[in-house]
């Protein structure tokens, strides 16, 4: 990362093959924007991509964040609430806060970016990243982490 006003107004970039990358099995997330870097946590912005086809999300909601997507390779079914929406690069949607949603890869998986308004969600991210063994995929442990973070699976 590189700073080109190194005071209190830092610019924050970004560069390719740069950002925290963590491995969430189905996918990868770099993250681009942490709450840290926005003033706050006004918000998030996070890539995820992967070559799995299949679900990569289980279905969830946010009760107090919203979440948008834009697809940049690939196709993905995005559920928002009962409305199916297939999406391939350049398609972006916003998901209402308490909407339940869930994202599913094509043939091949992709590549897509999500801002997370309020910031934080990485944060969930990056520490289930961290679980051994089979935490990542342990039903009770996803749900005491992501219950800290305003993810609440359906």
């Amino acid at each position: 990362m590189i700073d080109t006003n190194p005071g209190h107004h830092a610019v924050h970039t970004v560069a390719t093959g740069e950002g925290k990358t963590v491995d969430l099995g189905v996918a990868r997330m770099r993250v681009l924007a942490d709450a840290d870097v926005t003033d706050g946590g006004e918000f998030s912005l996070v890539e995820f991509s992967g070559d799995t086809a299949g679900a990569w999300t289980v279905p969830h909601l946010h009760r107090q964040m919203i979440e948008s997507f834009y697809v940049l390779e690939g196709s993905f079914t995005f559920t928002v609430g009962e409305q199916q929406v297939d999406a391939v690069a350049g398609t972006y949607l916003v998901v209402p806060h308490a909407t339940s949603h869930m994202i599913e890869a094509g043939q091949g998986g992709g590549r897509f970016l999500t801002l997370m308004v309020p910031g934080g969600l990485e944060q969930m991210f990056l520490e289930l990243a961290e679980l051994p063994g089979t935490g990542l995929t342990d039903h009770d442990t996803r749900q005491a982490i992501s219950a800290k973070y305003d993810s609440v699976p359906i």
